[in-house]
């Protein structure tokens, strides 16, 4: 890893310790993790590194080999209340949430490297939960999997400013290999899903759309609130009780009540709720598939969830939009849709492994065609579901 040599070339000794956690893909349950959905997905062999050493003055010093140059440097009890922004807050963020929590002594020297570009595989909370992990290490903290899952939510909530819900934190910690995490958001409820002997073998790839996001300038934040407006709404045209705004989601609304009153609401509130009722029955449907072996039934969900992604929730972008086009024409692939936000970032694909790199060739091919100022920078790579950094339920 360029990480341990960086590590050694700046500091002139080898790194204690190599703090990992994987990027997540989730196939089915976008966008309705922080409506408390149910949701579907794992921790990849691929994600964050960080190399690192204890530093007892208590101050953190870290850089990244994708952020050449730009080295962050803060003391563990001394962090901004507001973040800087720059890469590192995600770092500030975790060592905030720690803090509130624990005493915090010992701080560290750290190189930062992610294996993948940025966009669609979480690597915010990726970075949070590897740094949060190093930074507990050194001070003698042992966190528990929903300690650190909720830890590194708010985080990104409180401190980074992305609503996001906990399907990124819950699949990095708690997902294991060759396993689904099925995780009902209300309640936490959590179960692995495995694949029967007798169906046939899925692989996974990820395609990059060449383009880079942030959640924190996207649309992601404006979603969630047109979500909540459209419960809110729902609710109150049905009679039923309902209390702050901010605390409504869209699981409080039963599904009649939906399809009764879908008609009185805004047009992008009734979208978002349309999303929502048929994603949450995807993962459900999807989930027996997966158990029945049966791969086709499945990747057609995943198709299904990329469609109403694009046409209800509105999400993506042109270039997105051709991946996830390429990708239904492509033969081998079974499934596949935007990862994470679809402001940008990349599209995950469940695959024929006996057709990987015809499928790679082909979709590179159509896209670089569709875009070809985007070439060197977009790319593909294949993953296998590993796990988490907790791995235990």
């Amino acid at each position: 890893m360029r990480c341990e040599e960086k590590y050694a070339e700046l500091y002139g000794r080898a790194p204690e310790s190599i703090s990992f956690c994987g990027y997540r893909i989730a196939p089915l349950g976008a966008h309705i993790d922080h409506q408390f959905g149910h949701i579907l997905g794992c921790s990849i062999d691929k994600g964050i590194h960080i190399a690192y050493g204890r530093k007892k003055s208590g101050i953190c010093e870290l850089n990244s080999i994708n952020f050449p140059g730009k080295r962050a440097q803060f003391h563990v009890n001394e962090i901004p209340e507001e973040k800087v922004g720059d890469w590192a807050d995600h770092c500030r963020g975790a060592a905030k949430m720690l803090g509130e929590k624990y005493p915090l002594r010992t701080g560290i020297s750290g190189v930062i490297e992610g294996e993948l570009p940025i966009g669609g595989l979480s690597s915010s909370a990726s970075v949070i939960i590897a740094f949060i992990s190093a930074l507990a290490a050194v001070n003698h903290i042992r966190l528990g999997d929903w300690e650190l899952i909720m830890m590194a939510k708010a985080a990104e909530n409180r401190y980074v400013g992305v609503n996001c819900g906990k399907l990124d934190q819950a699949c990095e910690v708690l997902g294991r290999k060759d396993q689904w995490l099925f995780l009902d958001c209300a309640d936490d409820t959590a179960s692995l899903i495995s694949a029967p002997e007798k169906m046939k073998p899925a692989g996974f790839a990820i395609f990059f759309s060449g383009l880079e996001r942030s959640l924190a300038n996207s649309a992601y934040n404006l979603r969630q609130d047109e979500c909540k407006a459209a419960a809110y709404t729902l609710l109150a045209h049905a009679h039923l009780p309902y209390g702050k705004f901010a605390d409504t989601r869209l699981r409080e609304v039963p599904r009649p009540v939906f399809d009764q009153y879908k008609d009185r609401l805004p047009e992008n509130f009734r979208k978002r709720a349309e999303h929502f009722f048929g994603e949450d029955a995807r993962v459900i449907h999807g989930v027996r598939a997966w158990q029945n072996g049966n791969l086709d039934e499945f990747g057609r969900l995943v198709f299904e969830s990329g469609a109403s992604s694009i046409m209800n929730y509105e999400c993506g972008c042109p270039e997105l939009i051709r991946l996830y086009e390429i990708l239904k024409e492509t033969e081998g692939v079974y499934g596949g849709r935007f990862s994470g936000a679809g402001f940008k970032g990349c599209c995950l694909a469940v695959i024929d492994p006996e057709k990987q790199e015809d499928i790679l060739r082909t979709v590179e091919q159509k896209y670089l065609k569709a875009y070809p100022g985007l070439e060197g920078k977009y790319m593909s790579a294949v993953c296998s579901l590993a796990d988490g950094v907790g791995a235990r339920l």
